[in-house]
């Protein structure tokens, strides 16, 4: 398809004042940072000081940190693509810095697992079951789907999949339980360093996506709303599913961990981003540009 025009030359420029233009200028003050600097040292010491239970519950961990941020890398292409097919240069703008963000997770978790773990081999054992039912099927099904057809509705399902689940749900109750546990027991401060860059940098991909799926709801409406709801839904199960599985096989749990501190921290996620996503039923689209700004 040939180009007809260009944006920062046709007497429009860029919208700096936009929700996704303020988090460009927010991903370029806070995104720049380097894995590589991060010590390590101090964690591989505490590595080898875990017991064989500790070490294997922060390998189920580490490994599903891992895996998903790999699969958020590639996912997010289909929708970069539709912001600019859709001549959208501010929000694709932003999420090159998304997936730079991303990939940039992945290089870290690798250093980690060589520097620290020092495992390299096949662990795939540490993959548990509903995990591969978002990671390997849900997520990239529903980003995937953009290629063929990229209707509002099938952005908003790729969008609640990717944005407020995999990472308003599962990425941020994943961090939280395990910044959580680093800090009560004051071990291996690299990891909390890299873990505090990565929430960060979540907190700016998961503002994107509410942002996103309110412009959805106030542009499109009610099949957009039933599109949210629908994926939602579907993804409840397992999403919740992935936070169980998480303690199975352990007795005692350790680190003295609580699943059902987890377990409700994760629906109370949920339950938050579905409540926002309901209050654009009922604003326009300078409502929401607005609200977006503000918060």
């Amino acid at each position: 398809m040939s180009r007809t025009s260009y944006t920062t030359v046709s007497g429009h420029f860029l919208d700096m004042d936009s929700p996704c233009m303020k988090l460009w200028q927010k991903a370029k003050k806070f995104g720049i940072w380097n894995p590589n600097e991060i010590d390590f040292s101090q964690d591989a010491v505490d590595w080898n000081n875990m017991t064989h239970d500790e070490r294997e519950m922060t390998m189920r961990s580490l490994v599903q940190f891992l895996a998903g941020e790999e699969s958020v890398t590639i996912d997010i292409l289909p929708l970069i693509m539709v912001m600019a097919q859709e001549g959208r240069l501010e929000e694709e703008m932003f999420l090159t810095s998304f997936l730079w963000e991303e990939a940039k997770h992945v290089d870290g978790f690798i250093r980690f697992f060589r520097e620290v773990v020092q495992r390299e081999e096949d662990l795939t054992e540490y993959i548990q079951p509903s995990y591969d039912i978002i990671f390997k099927d849900m997520l990239p099904n529903a980003m995937n789907a953009l290629l063929k057809d990229p209707s509002p509705e099938n952005q908003a399902r790729a969008s609640v999949t990717y944005n407020m689940i995999v990472e308003g749900v599962l990425a941020e109750t994943g961090y939280f339980g395990f910044f959580q546990t680093l800090e009560k027991f004051d071990i291996m401060p690299g990891l909390r360093k890299f873990v505090g860059k990565l929430k960060q940098d979540e907190s700016r991909h998961i503002a994107y996506g509410i942002y996103l799926l309110s412009r959805l709801i106030a542009e499109h409406g009610d099949s957009v709303w039933e599109a949210i709801q629908d994926q939602m839904n579907k993804l409840m199960i397992p999403a919740m599913g992935l936070v169980q599985e998480s303690y199975e096989g352990f007795d005692p749990i350790p680190f003295d961990q609580d699943p059902q501190v987890y377990n409700a921290y994760a629906m109370d996620q949920f339950q938050k981003r579905f409540a926002r996503l309901e209050r654009a039923r009922n604003q326009s689209l300078e409502e929401v540009n607005a609200l977006a700004l503000a918060e």
